[in-house]
């Protein structure tokens, strides 16, 4: 991917233009500027410092026809994301930029024309990619009760976009919107088993502005039905959330928060109602010590769901196992150190279909290749083995990047 174009400021001149669709304007005896695109609008010029003659669209254009390879010059006046082709048909592989919305005098300028098509996209990732990540699983040989929105047994991933947007992943390669928008309005997303007790896996989010807990059934489709209020506030004052599957061994989906201010461990244990029951402390102090935890259903073969946590000061990995106190056991080391490469856990079951819960990561750009750090994006996957531990991890895609969030 490459993005040549350079920010410049025009100088204040001329009189801005109006009208829909494509035009093509020449700026006539007075000098062009940036200044003269409308807003709504992407424009173009055929000089370089925003001079010449300007072509204008608000809507995607395949084919530049007579304008292509003519612009030098541009400047984003929409509330979208424009990408900017050296192909036709929005083809990224010969080159694009993207340009993202500009302030009135705002343009990029570049010395060689090359621009044969434009598309407006909600994210600077759909220029090149789709707006979901690719996702691939195999078929588990039993259902493990998390993880699998749509009961094919095949671990699935539901992702948040930088605008907002909830995609499901069903593992098959292919993806599909669940939610339209408004979900960066949440600062933690959490999904581990059957809340509403209605035998399909549901969401639960954070409201950050109000620290509301609130409940997304699953429908069984990979789809959410409407909310409902799980936690009519206070929520902020927790600092990491996770869904943790049964850890009370009542075979009812529960909850574990840490206390910001304390560093103490919470169980929410979830009811035959559906809600959440009186709070118990499970860990008196220390757990702002990490800074993920991941519920990863029974990785010990015990019957019992397990925790994964990773401790901020080293970056390694702990494995917390389930009791039958319904408090997590004495901790062993599985990761001695790295793990603070990683951006994100996904814990979704089984997805290499052995029947043991693996673990799936996003990098930060943190994350090393070839002894050179900064390769974010990728996600690297670690498959489950008997005992609890994790195999070597693989790393499996590398256009995980440009996304806000998955679970």
């Amino acid at each position: 991917m490459r993005n040549r174009f350079y920010r410049g400021m025009a100088t204040l001149a001329g009189l801005a233009l109006a009208g829909t669709g494509l035009a093509a304007v020449n700026a006539g005896p007075v000098a062009a500027s940036s200044y003269d695109c409308p807003a709504g609008y992407f424009c173009g010029w055929t000089g370089e410092n925003a001079g010449g003659t300007m072509w204008k669209t608000d809507k995607s254009v395949a084919d530049l026809g007579s304008w292509d390879n003519r612009i030098r010059s541009h400047v984003n006046r929409t509330t979208s994301i424009a990408c900017v082709y050296e192909d036709k048909d929005y083809v990224p592989w010969g080159g694009y930029g993207v340009a993202e919305p500009g302030l009135p005098g705002e343009y990029s300028g570049y010395p060689v024309a090359t621009t044969s098509s434009i598309k407006f996209v909600r994210t600077g990732r759909e220029c090149g990619q789709p707006a979901y990540p690719r996702w691939v699983s195999e078929t588990s040989p039993k259902a493990l009760g998390f993880g699998d929105l749509n009961g094919d047994r095949k671990a699935d991933v539901v992702t948040r976009d930088e605008a907002g947007r909830l995609w499901f992943t069903p593992g098959d390669g292919t993806g599909r919107l669940i939610g339209a928008g408004g979900w960066n309005s949440m600062d933690a997303l959490t999904r581990h088993g059957d809340f509403s007790r209605d035998g399909r896996e549901d969401l639960l989010a954070r409201e950050r502005a109000t620290g509301k807990l609130w409940l997304y059934p699953g429908t069984g489709t990979g789809s959410l039905g409407a909310r409902r209020l799980l936690g009519s506030g206070g929520w902020n004052a927790m600092r990491l959330i996770t869904a943790f599957g049964d850890l009370t061994g009542d075979s009812r989906s529960d909850l574990i928060a840490v206390e910001k201010a304390t560093g103490r461990l919470w169980l929410y244990p979830g009811t035959s109602t559906g809600k959440l029951g009186t709070r118990k402390l499970i860990g008196s102090g220390g757990w702002n010590g990490m800074n993920a935890l991941v519920a990863m259903g029974d990785v010990t073969g015990d019957g019992r769901s397990d925790l994964y946590a990773r401790e901020a000061a080293t970056g390694r990995l702990w494995l917390y196992p389930g009791t039958s106190t319904g408090r997590p056991g004495t901790r062993e080391l599985i990761g001695s150190g790295g793990w603070n490469a990683m951006a994100a856990f996904v814990s979704v079951g089984d997805f290499s279909g052995d029947g043991r819960p693996d673990l799936a990561t996003v990098t930060n750009d943190r994350y090393v290749i070839d002894g050179y750090p900064g390769h974010l994006g990728w996600l690297v996957t670690y498959q489950g083995r008997a005992d609890g531990s994790l195999a070597p991890g693989l790393r499996a895609d590398g256009e995980w990047w440009g996304l806000n969030g998955f679970c």
